[in-house]
């Protein structure tokens, strides 16, 4: 069915496979003592910034769901859309990364473009978008057997009905699944156009205990309509539709609870006017 190339591999994340295993490894050693107490998690919410700034928080999570589950399918939702978007998705072929071909589950896609609209990519016609991109050479390395159903999901009500039927197609299928939220939180400062509360620590502080604590709650409540309420009134969430799908899969898996892995920003890694939130919740 082809093989849809990286794009940002070699600059967002290494592309050579001994070097992006060498940077997992050390995720891995710096996430050593975030811990979680759900027994089973399902499903969490990653960012989806370049590996240097954010790539700590998401190989976490995604190694969390691998070290608890086998999924025969991981699906992720992301893309950056706004309320008015079509529905993204790739049914067919496979994704690049620096480990080998990661193989879409046709089946399972196929299945779901028949009960929605979707706007269908190609492994040679697809957008350039990085929210689903970062977040593959993490389920290859750590789930390579696993195939992955990936969706740009805007941020309205009928991305939770999606969501949902994900999960009841799955299970239709004799698929286990697990699900991946795609969000980066708050994009603060003059790059951003976004400077409500000046510059300097007033507002690194606000963003970090205010804007984004507002929907990051809202996740740990595992309530999707707030997450998606929240990022399009304040702004602290640049996929909440991803997010909020996410949760709404997890719930209709039998997630109950949501808790919060690790929290950063850019701004520790590259202080500036400008920075970016990150999140890693698994539920």
């Amino acid at each position: 069915m082809g093989l849809r190339r990286s794009v940002f591999s070699g600059s967002w994340y290494p592309a050579d496979p001994q070097a992006c295993e060498a940077q997992i490894n050390a995720f891995l050693n710096e996430g050593q003592d975030q811990s979680i107490n759900i027994a089973n998690p399902v499903g969490g919410i990653v960012p989806h910034a370049g590996w240097y700034f954010s790539g700590n928080i998401a190989c976490n999570v995604i190694h969390k769901l691998s070290a608890e589950a086998s999924p025969d399918v991981v699906v992720v939702f992301g893309m950056h859309l706004h309320s008015g978007s079509a529905r993204i998705i790739m049914p067919e072929g496979s994704w690049e990364t620096p480990f080998g071909p990661l193989a879409v589950d046709s089946t399972l896609a196929n299945a779901l473009t028949a009960r929605f609209s979707f706007q269908t990519e190609t492994t040679t016609r697809f957008h350039q978008d990085n929210t689903i991109e970062l977040q593959l050479p993490f389920i290859k390395y750590f789930k390579g057997d696993a195939q992955v159903v990936a969706m740009g999901v805007p941020p309205v009500e009928q991305s939770l009905a999606v969501a949902r039927a994900v999960v009841e197609i799955a299970r239709e299928q004799d698929r286990k699944i697990v699900v991946i939220g795609s969000t980066d939180l708050t994009h603060y400062g003059p790059n951003y156009g976004f400077t409500a509360k000046g510059r300097g620590d007033e507002a690194v502080q606000w963003v970090r205990n205010e804007n984004d604590r507002r929907v990051i709650d809202a996740m740990l409540r595992m309530d999707p309509e707030a997450v998606m309420r929240e990022g399009l009134s304040h702004d602290n969430a640049c996929c909440s539709g991803a997010a909020a799908a996410a949760i709404a899969a997890g719930k209709a898996m039998g997630a109950e609870k949501a808790e919060e892995l690790a929290y950063a920003s850019s701004y520790d890694k590259s202080p500036g006017d400008s920075f970016v939130g990150y999140v890693g919740v698994v539920f």
